[in-house]
């Protein structure tokens, strides 16, 4: 127990400082972006007909505590970050955390949906597909596989939305119905969004699913060929029992490993998916504050907080590869 702790503590310390080296790159390169956030907000004030001077830039840049020194600014922000507070958004002069709201944890439900759905089925599917010898299973599941690689996710969102629009008269635009939009939390509200959350979830799982079953797939062969499978089989153990106290408690590992990498590739998709769609999410906000409104300070908090969900995914993959593989437990007691 105590070197599981241990081991718990050491990945919790590399997490954090992986945190904070991410917040510093991030940090930096939002500074790096060509003029401060005084001289973008008055430069949008004057567009609208204001008169502005260099002494009302120096007065702004004093109010946000732009002339203090980088480091203190940065360890500022970062303190800021951790409490869930980002300050104002540089362009629309709004508190980011009131503008975020329930966006970005709407935003990582949808991209952990669909995480369970890619790899609900990639796994099992994977496992059988490895396991099987019919010719006609493995070629159709193959060809699924590559359908989901070769299509992008905009293409099959617009698909299904041309079908639904045609023959049923539903845009499945959104994830409110008109009057829950705006409407404070509720049973009823969140079975809403559940009636509307499908549509994102799968097509985001989509291509996660067909990258998933080629990785289960190709990890399964490699490691039903191995001896000591040979061995246990010899032993008499067969069958559903088999694959899963040997082949597939070893070959998991990468794929508990690859969840934090397959989060982040989810939500970089996400925003595309979310134009389509009509999504007021992070994704959609995300896509806005660098495309559009050059708002820097409202992506670094998405791009902060969803690097924080990736790095605490990381770790508890990390705790829960501990517990089922016997490989890393042995790593844990030398």
């Amino acid at each position: 127990m105590f070197q599981f702790a241990r081991f718990a503590a050491t990945r919790a310390v590399m997490a954090l400082i992986t945190l904070m080296i991410v917040s510093l790159v991030v940090f930096s390169l939002m500074e790096l972006v060509p003029g401060d956030c005084a001289e973008r907000y008055l430069a949008y004030k004057n567009t609208q007909g204001s008169a502005i001077t260099l002494a009302d830039i120096e007065a702004e840049r004093v109010r946000l505590g732009l002339d203090r020194p980088f480091l203190t600014r940065w360890a500022s922000w970062l303190s800021g970050a951790f409490r869930g507070e980002f300050g104002d958004s540089c362009i629309l002069r709004v508190n980011i955390a009131q503008l975020l709201g329930d966006k970005f944890w709407i935003s990582l439900w949808i991209c952990l949906g669909s995480l369970i759905l890619a790899y609900a089925i990639a796994i099992p599917v994977g496992i059988i597909s490895a396991a099987s010898r019919n010719a006609l299973l493995n070629n159709s599941l193959r060809i699924v596989s590559y359908l989901g690689l070769a299509m992008p996710n905009f293409l099959l969102a617009l698909m299904i939305m041309l079908v639904s629009t045609v023959y049923f008269g539903e845009t499945l635009t959104g994830l409110f119905s008109p009057e829950y939009k705006d409407a404070p939390w509720s049973w009823d509200k969140f079975v809403d969004l559940l009636s509307h959350a499908w549509l994102p979830i799968f097509i985001l799982g989509w291509s996660a699913t067909a990258f998933a079953l080629q990785t289960v797939r190709a990890l399964m062969s490699d490691e039903i060929g191995k001896l000591y499978v040979t061995a246990a089989e010899a032993r008499g153990i067969h069958g559903v029992r088999l694959l899963w106290r040997y082949p597939a408690r070893h070959s998991l590992g990468p794929i508990v490993n690859s969840l934090g990498f397959d989060l982040n590739r989810i939500f970089n998709e996400l925003p595309i998916v979310a134009l389509i769609l009509t999504l007021t999410e992070a994704g959609s906000l995300l896509l806005e504050s660098l495309a559009r409104s050059n708002d820097q300070q409202l992506a670094g908090a998405i791009i902060f907080l969803l690097t924080a969900s990736i790095v605490t995914l990381n770790f508890l993959t990390d705790m829960l590869l501990a517990v089922i593989d016997p490989r890393v437990r042995k790593s844990i007691l030398r």
